[in-house]
């Protein structure tokens, strides 16, 4: 799926008189990424062979911020401009904590780079971008609609994180331009609210780019942030009423191993209770650094069992792509 694929009704793309910027600078700044990644990558199964999205260019020297999820274990990166061009691209980093990736063009762009907003004096009502790559067209007129704690199912949690209205369709790597025309976040995920369809508002979750100013020295000089990795079970966890179930584990993950089943319940980490999704992954981060034991109490069939899992460090397991 490109973002060719999708019509934006003209009625949502961004018009330039309404906006203090140029925006079709800013506009320019926005590339698509075509992604490939080996059939042997861990991650091949979960997120695919070919991975498509957007990245935002923020340094004339080509570097390109986008969502990690797009770039993880990408051996083959494409990079394609407004204006038709195609570039080869190299994946810096990833940066399992925020969800941040980085590429670097093996050519010249020749494109404008948007500075990096302030994006905690960000605030709710706020007019705002939210761009894939192609331009205007490709382009949605959107407001910052809430910013909260956000938990994803796949042992990932951000303690505040930015929420859009309308939702573009097309929102993985996309770039959220700020009133002052600068970049303030980057796409993840689209999400509903309300349960029948007519109530229901479809919004996108981005991540702030506060998150990546205090470790892209880190990421540029060694392809990780400086700090220990949190430790990680190969879980994925949804919530269930007032408790919180296993959906699935990772193939040869910890959990895995460790004999955790789909539809088991987590109760307890130790002896603390788990009330929902974010306080599991805060429960699990607070054992240690990865590597460390998370003692889990699980409710299987009506029976209480007690499960140690010997969490592991995701990186470790994911490829390193060679320049080519």
């Amino acid at each position: 799926m490109t973002a060719s694929d999708w019509d934006i009704p003209e009625e949502m793309n961004p018009k330039a008189e309404d906006y203090a910027f140029d925006i079709v600078r800013a506009l320019a700044a926005v590339v698509s990424l075509h992604c490939y990644v080996p059939p042997d990558a861990f991650t091949a199964h979960t997120l695919g062979l070919e991975r498509g999205g957007s990245g935002v260019v923020i340094d004339e020297a080509g570097l390109i911020v986008t969502i990690g999820y797009l770039v993880t274990e990408a051996e083959t990166i494409w990079i394609n401009t407004g204006d038709g061009r195609a570039i080869a691209g190299h994946a810096l980093a990833v940066d399992q904590e925020t969800g941040f990736g980085l590429v670097q063009a093996l050519g010249d762009l020749r494109l404008p780079a948007l500075v990096l907003g302030d994006s905690d004096a960000l605030e709710v009502g706020d007019d705002c971008i939210l761009a894939a790559g192609g331009g205007r067209r490709n382009a949605v007129a959107t407001r910052l609609a809430a910013r909260h704690e956000f938990a994803g199912y796949w042992e990932y949690a951000l303690e505040d994180a930015f929420f859009t209205v309308p939702a573009h369709p097309f929102w993985g790597g996309a770039g959220l331009i700020g009133p002052d025309g600068r970049l303030h976040g980057i796409g993840s995920l689209v999400l509903q609210q309300g349960g029948r369809r007519k109530s229901r508002v479809d919004m996108n979750m981005v991540v702030p780019i506060a998150l990546l100013k205090g470790i892209l020295p880190d990421l540029l000089s060694q392809g990780r942030a400086n700090r220990p990795s949190r430790p990680w079970l190969g879980l994925y966890a949804a919530e269930d009423g007032d408790s919180v179930v296993v959906a699935g584990v990772a193939d040869h993950g910890p959990a895995e191993q460790a004999g955790l089943e789909i539809g088991d319940r987590i109760v307890a980490i130790g002896d603390t209770e788990i009330p929902n999704l974010m306080g599991l992954w805060r429960g699990i981060w607070s054992c240690g650094q990865a590597g460390a034991e998370v003692p889990l109490r699980l409710l299987r069939q009506d029976e209480l069992i007690d499960v140690t899992v010997k969490s592991a460090d995701r990186i470790s397991l994911l490829r390193t792509p060679a320049m080519h």
